[in-house]
This record gives structure tokens, C-alpha cells and sequence, in this order.
């Protein structure tokens, strides 16, 4: 008998197991479009229409996502009850990532964000000006309005020790602005503005909601903000980790 009920229990182990639902890879779920990938990130534009649900995927490395419109989704991470995230217009997320959820949209409006694999260890996370990540450290918040920049203040949200992010915001028809990043930066257009970005020496290129534009380091670059009303963008920095490694 002892026989008999070992081997039903070792059958009802394996038919659950079999039964739980497979998260695939991110690049494998439909709602997630891949439209930049280097040493550094892999970006995804995600868009879940109303009353839709993305499937099961797994998130292998940390993440940042941040919300194009506002937001309103059921965040369902495998094995913990359902969670839900309401996040505002152009509002910044962080996540450790190792996990697998749905992201399911019962609201009436469409679900877009754009999600940041950061590639690299990220090591302690701290929330600057900006409540980015859940539960993280604290640290100073300081606006800078940059001087010798017309038209263009930045502000410091988040930090690891691999990556700085800033939003940057623009007057409208501020006059033509010069940044020079000193590390490897990624810049993601926030609002329904148009943003101007002319990368030393090559042509240029105008960022509306959602879009992004890599750039080297220390590259010369202008910024000029084309709509009549105030537009920002994400800025990410990257700093050099020879040591680091992918995970």
C-alpha cells in the first residue's frame, strides 16, 4: 500500500509539473518589439490593446520600463498573487527582474511602455528624485537647471552602479542645444513632442513618444526641441565597468 501511494503522489508531482504554463522569452512574446540591442541594453516597445494580456515571459536581468500615456495593468508574477500598477505619463520603473509574470490590461485604454534590459550587473539600486525603485535607498535630489544650455533643465532620477538616469526637459523652440555625453548613453523621448538629435557628423534624427537614438561616448551632439510645447526625454548614462560582465 505504502508502494501504491508513493508512486500516485510521484504521478500527481509530475502531471502539476506538467500542467504549469512555460514562460517563453521576452523576444518570443508578441507584444514586445525589439528595436535596439548592443553590449549594453536590449529595448522593447510593448503594447497590450484593452482588455488584452501578454503571455507568460521571463525576465532573466535587471530592467528598466518607463510608461508612454498612463497606465493601468494587472502585473501577475508567477507563484505570488496579482498586483495592481497604475503609473503616470512618462513615470519610471526598476526591476531586479529574475521572474516570470503576465502583464494583463483590463482597462479601456491601450497598455505602451518602453522596457530596458540592462545588460550589465547593476549592483544597489537608489532612487534620487524620483520613487523608481520599490524598497531602494535614498539619496540627495538635486535639480540642475544647466546654464550654459538654454532651454534645457535636467533632472537626476535614479542610479545603480552601472547606470545614471536623468529626465531632461526642453522649453519649447528653445534655441539649438550642445550636450557631450561622457559615457555611453541611450535617450527615449517621453511626451508627444518632437525632439531634434544631431549626433556629430551624421544625420539627424527626430524623436517622437517612445522613440530612442543611442549615442557614443563623448560625441558631440545637438539638441533642439521642434514643437511648440515643453517635451523631455529619458536620459540613461552608462558607466564604463571593465570589470563587469554580463550575467
Amino acid at each position: 500500500m505504502k508502494s501504491i501511494f508513493f508512486a500516485a503522489t510521484l504521478l500527481l508531482v509530475f502531471s502539476l509539473k506538467a500542467q504549469a504554463p512555460v514562460a517563453v522569452p521576452i523576444p518570443q512574446e508578441p507584444h514586445h518589439h525589439l528595436v535596439l540591442e548592443n553590449d549594453y541594453v536590449r529595448v522593447f516597445r510593448v503594447s497590450v490593446p484593452a482588455h488584452e494580456s501578454t503571455l507568460l515571459h521571463q525576465h532573466d536581468v535587471p530592467y528598466l520600463y518607463v510608461s508612454l500615456g498612463p497606465a493601468d495593468v494587472i502585473n501577475a508574477v508567477q507563484g505570488k498573487p496579482e498586483a495592481h500598477l497604475v503609473m503616470a505619463d512618462g513615470q519610471l520603473g526598476y526591476s531586479p527582474g529574475h521572474f516570470a509574470h503576465i502583464a494583463r490590461n483590463d482597462s479601456n485604454l491601450d497598455f505602451n511602455n518602453v522596457t530596458i534590459e540592462l545588460l550589465h550587473p547593476q549592483g544597489e539600486p537608489r532612487n534620487l528624485c524620483a520613487q523608481v525603485a520599490v524598497g531602494a535607498s535614498v539619496g540627495p535630489c538635486q535639480e540642475t537647471v544647466a546654464k550654459e544650455v538654454a532651454g534645457m533643465t535636467t533632472l537626476r532620477q535614479f542610479e545603480t552602479t552601472e547606470m545614471i538616469a536623468d529626465l531632461v526637459r526642453l522649453s519649447p523652440n528653445p534655441e539649438m542645444s550642445v550636450m557631450v555625453p561622457q559615457n555611453p548613453s541611450l535617450v527615449v523621448a517621453l511626451d508627444g513632442g518632437q525632439i531634434e538629435i544631431v549626433p556629430h557628423g551624421k544625420s539627424a534624427k527626430t524623436l517622437t513618444s517612445g522613440e530612442l537614438i543611442w549615442l557614443d561616448e563623448s560625441s558631440v551632439v545637438t539638441v533642439r526641441n521642434l514643437s511648440k510645447k515643453l517635451s523631455s526625454y529619458l536620459q540613461l548614462s552608462f558607466r564604463d565597468n571593465p570589470g563587469g560582465t554580463k550575467p
